[in-house]
This record gives C-alpha cells, sequence and structure tokens, in this order.
C-alpha cells in the first residue's frame, strides 16, 4: 500500500516496528535511549505502521495496534501509539494524513483510542476525536488525555 500527494510529494506507506524508532526518539523520546522506543506490541498480528515520506526521507511515523481499552464498551478496537512528525514538518498537515489514511485503513465499526499528549489534545479534537475522563500524568513523559473516535 503506497498512497501518493503529488502536490505535497509525499508518499504514506507501510513500514516495519524498527523504522519507526528514530523518529519516535527525536520527537516523543528526545534524550533516551532508542531501546525506549520500542512499544510492548509493536510485532503483534494485527499491529500496522505507517509512515509518511517525502522521496526516501521518512518525515513522520505512526502505529495502529488491535488493543481493547475496558474503558470503552467497543469489541473492534484499535489503539494508536507513537504518533510522531519531525519537528520541521510539524504544522504541514502530514498528521492529518497520516490519520486519515489509517482510519480508511481500519475501515467501518471500529473505535480508535490513544493517550493523548496535552500540547496534542487540539490537533486530535480538530478531527473529530473526543476526550474520555479528566487528565492524567505519564510518569518521565507529562501529562495527558484519553481520546477516541467511532470510525463508521
Amino acid at each position: 500500500m503506497n498512497t501518493t500527494d503529488t502536490q505535497l510529494g509525499t508518499t504514506i506507506k507501510h513500514i516495519s516496528a524498527e523504522q519507526t524508532y528514530k523518529v519516535r526518539q527525536e520527537v516523543l523520546r528526545k534524550g533516551k535511549p532508542i531501546s525506549s522506543c520500542y512499544f510492548q506490541g509493536d510485532e503483534d498480528e494485527g499491529t500496522f505502521h505507517l509512515g509518511i515520506f517525502s522521496k526516501e526521507k521518512i518525515l513522520g511515523v505512526a502505529t495502529f495496534l488491535k488493543n481493547k481499552n475496558d474503558v470503552f464498551s467497543e469489541s473492534n478496537q484499535y489503539q494508536l501509539r507513537g504518533m510522531a512528525i519531525l519537528p520541521q514538518f510539524q504544522g504541514s498537515k502530514l498528521g492529518k494524513k497520516l490519520l486519515f489514511k489509517a482510519e480508511d485503513i481500519l475501515g467501518g465499526n471500529v473505535l480508535l483510542w490513544f493517550n493523548a499528549r496535552e500540547s496534542a489534545q487540539g490537533f486530535y479534537s480538530k478531527y473529530g476525536y473526543e476526550v474520555s475522563g479528566t487528565a492524567f500524568e505519564i510518569e518521565g513523559i507529562g501529562r495527558h488525555f484519553l481520546m477516541f473516535k467511532k470510525i463508521n
């Protein structure tokens, strides 16, 4: 699966978990070892990783794991983890493209949920994601919100 946006010269492709690590480290785990960029479930069946590229340069990544959160009653759930766009490309709608491509891949009748950093909550809200509950702290990372969207 490759999706190309000819106007901006970007392509979205399925990638390996390992291909996400450098971007995760730069954006989400700055100053921490590359080993902190491996997430439980990265290699599980049902998990997929997307990368957005300009030519051969990876600009952003996102991971989608088949994972149930007991807060929600839906049986078909996916969790978004490790969504990261390199700092110099943030604000270029690349995150939106990754999110919408994943929604297309997931199809209908699925709930997509994730723990959003406080700084990213507004981004996700713009695209129909809702907050569930109150803010909480993830040690060493910061304040987060549980967010979700039913994809029909």
